[in-house]
């Protein structure tokens, strides 16, 4: 369960249009799970009276939203109800539960693993997906099978390779009168991984039929979508780089969805680190579904202990670049014609190509992040972590979702936020079950809400208890009536296998993130509950 009551406060929310008209909000959720040799089966029960403020408001009731029954025996696997799945990297299928963001994709159907033989692995779906209380009105199908050349022919020595491949289709009766939908829209991708010596290359294209839909302006032009990585790791040092490229390959299993986060069927890799820390968590970057590319570079190295560098302990350094740009894009509008004669009206996007687009990069810078991090023992007590952060950030696109077309049709500029974070994280082992922990944040920008300061302060008793206190102080904003201390406080205690924390704080506007997925949070002020336990 977690719980919250809200306060009004008027320095953070001074129009009161985040304050909710019921004071408690609540949600909470109960899994049972059972099992007996290879047969298992579960449901859960969820409650939402009402939902907590910056989640989707479409989760408001209670039922039994998961349920499903298994059987798995030697080389096949069978699922009836609902299940999560993913094919490769998700680039044609992704279904899964972040509750912190308010999504649950999963699919009702049917699922169908087998394998026939060592290292051939096949799969098979079909189902409706998941819209808070209700499913989609598609029908979802999916298959994908991957062969390992190292376990099917029992390749000796250090070498092996991955070969599979997905298809993944939806059909959803199209039903508009002015425009000619496609009822089924298919998308496929094939994926290699090559795993040799102290290097993993893994590599996954994707091409999507055409897919007129509310979030791409209802064109007619195909998806593609290009992901590669490669990391290599051997003895004290470690490297990882990335490529990505993203081209109308966002994928729903409606093409009017009710909320931004809802009804997604695949997931693109965002190829970005994802920030923890609370300042630099502020400018978070989304991933741009309808057209981007960009690159990951990432290099860390341990510094031995007894070095002139490494000391008495160690000392562990990571560098890593990432950028995200638009893709190079020529546009193609129709024109509208009037209803009662032939005189051309205006231009729009719906029912033509769009665009074409190359594989050079666009004007318009979407994010770029360097950062530096230290990971350093000073003693047998003391432990020290020290990250520096400098980002470019896009807010038209990432925060508030202007698109390319409208900058370039209006000859605008892109609203750019450029910022330094620095933080210094201490761990301090006071004695045995005793620790305290210090986060000491800064963060300077001349844009947006400028400059912040932070302290988090933790003291934890293991295994049972945390007393946690936290300011953050939005210092430099332009406007002298904003600059405000976002302060909070927070005990937990766990017993066994439950765990009770409460806490009372105010929570900053902004954009939350997990795994490049995003959501835009209001400001609030109250008091949380929080208690989970199992058995």
């Amino acid at each position: 369960m977690d719980a919250a009551y809200y306060l009004r406060d008027s320095l953070i929310d001074p129009t009161g249009d985040a304050f909710p008209k019921e004071r408690i909000l609540a949600t909470g959720f109960l899994n049972l799970n059972y099992s007996a040799g290879d047969f298992s089966a579960g449901l859960r029960y969820e409650n939402y009276q009402n939902q907590r403020i910056g989640l989707p408001e479409g989760y408001i009731g209670e039922g039994i939203t998961y349920r499903y029954a298994r059987f798995a025996r030697d080389n096949y696997d069978i699922t009836v109800g609902n299940f999560y799945d993913q094919f490769g990297s998700g680039l044609t299928l992704r279904t899964y539960q972040e509750p912190n963001l308010g999504i649950d994709n999963n699919l009702d159907g049917i699922r169908i693993a087998y394998s026939p033989t060592l290292g051939v692995n096949l799969k098979a779906l079909v189902g409706r997906q998941r819209v808070f209380f209700e499913k989609s009105n598609s029908v979802i199908r999916g298959l994908d099978g991957e062969l390992n050349f190292g376990q099917t022919f029992d390749w000796e020595g250090q070498t092996n390779f991955i070969l599979g491949g997905s298809l993944v289709s939806k059909y959803e009766e199209a039903n508009d009168p002015t425009i000619n939908l496609p009822d089924n829209v298919a998308v496929g991708a094939v994926r290699t991984n090559l795993i040799t010596g102290d290097f993993n290359i893994f590599g996954e294209f994707g091409l999507k039929a055409n897919d007129p839909n509310a979030l791409n302006n209802y064109i007619y032009k195909n998806g593609s979508a290009i992901y590669i990585s490669a990391t290599y790791g051997k003895n004290n040092l470690s490297a990882s780089a990335g490529y990505k490229r993203y081209d109308n390959f966002d994928l729903r299993s409606q093409r009017e969805i009710p909320e931004i986060t809802q009804l997604t069927l695949n997931f693109l890799p965002s190829l970005t680190t994802v920030h923890t820390y609370a300042l630099p968590a502020l400018y978070s970057f989304a991933t741009q579904p309808n057209g981007e590319t960009g690159i990951m570079l990432e290099l860390a190295y341990n510094f031995k202990r007894k070095t002139p560098i490494g000391g008495k302990y160690g000392m562990k350094a990571t560098v890593s670049f990432t950028n995200s740009y638009s893709l190079d894009k020529d546009y193609e509008l129709r024109d509208v014609y009037s209803p009662i004669d032939t005189t051309v009206i205006g231009e729009s996007f719906e029912g033509s190509e769009g665009y074409t687009s190359s594989f050079g990069i666009g004007p318009y810078q979407y994010f770029q992040d360097f950062h530096v991090e230290i990971k350093k023992k000073l003693n047998k007590k003391v432990k020290t972590t020290f990250s520096y952060f400098n980002f470019i950030y896009n807010s038209s696109a990432l925060l508030k979702g202007v698109n390319d077309y409208e900058l370039e049709s209006n000859n605008l500029e892109p609203e750019i936020v450029k910022v330094n974070a620095a933080v210094l994280e201490v761990l301090w082992k006071i004695k045995k079950s005793h620790s305290l922990r210090g986060e000491f944040q800064t963060l300077l920008t001349q844009q947006d809400r400028g400059d912040w300061a932070m302290i988090l302060l933790e003291y934890s008793v293991a295994p049972n208890w945390f007393f946690a206190v936290q300011d953050a102080y939005n210092y430099g904003n332009p406007v002298e009536e904003l600059r405000v201390h976002y302060y909070s406080f927070n005990f937990g205690y766990t017993l066994g296998t439950s765990r009770l924390a409460m806490g009372y704080g105010r929570q900053q506007e902004g954009v939350f993130c997990v795994g490049g997925i995003c959501r835009t949070v209001p400001a609030s002020n109250g008091f949380s509950v929080s208690l989970t336990s199992n058995f």
